[in-house]
């Protein structure tokens, strides 16, 4: 499992919806067939969540949904961390793997930091929404 940067596109006939972007995400490679990326919508996935075409399934019906955005990016931080547990767990203890064993372990530790951060955020907005600021943990 590793990184790849998926993009917003806008297809090659100019498509788009009102807001100047398509509902898909796909890699730059895939995207160089069918159209145009929109370079400032980069983000980063596990390339586990790409298709076989190189469509980021994550971004599925609504992606411009600031919500669903938010929680797709929290799904791929903690699958990004999970392969990279993975990939440290399955070095060898020798003192030549020691320091990339190392760095996985913090770029996973870092990955689930930001999952949680962004988890209590979305977390925090639905109880704005709600209107139960202030209230304290809903029973």
């Amino acid at each position: 499992m590793a990184d790849v940067y998926v993009y917003r596109f806008i297809g090659g006939d100019c498509s788009a919806e009102a807001n100047g972007h398509t509902r898909g995400r796909a890699t730059l490679e895939t995207i160089k067939a069918i159209g145009a990326p929109i370079m400032e919508s980069q983000i980063v996935v596990d390339d586990a969540e790409l298709d076989s075409g190189g469509f980021f399934w994550g971004s599925v019906a609504n992606d411009t949904d600031p919500t669903e955005d938010a929680w797709n990016e929290i799904k791929s931080l903690r699958l990004r961390a999970a392969a990279r547990d993975s990939e440290a767990r399955n070095l060898a203890d020798g003192a030549a793997d020691a320091a990339h064993k190392y760095m996985l372990q913090l770029e996973s530790r870092e990955l689930r930091r930001q999952a949680k951060k962004l988890e209590d955020r979305c977390d925090a907005d639905a109880t704005d929404q709600c209107g139960l600021v202030g209230l304290g943990s809903p029973v």
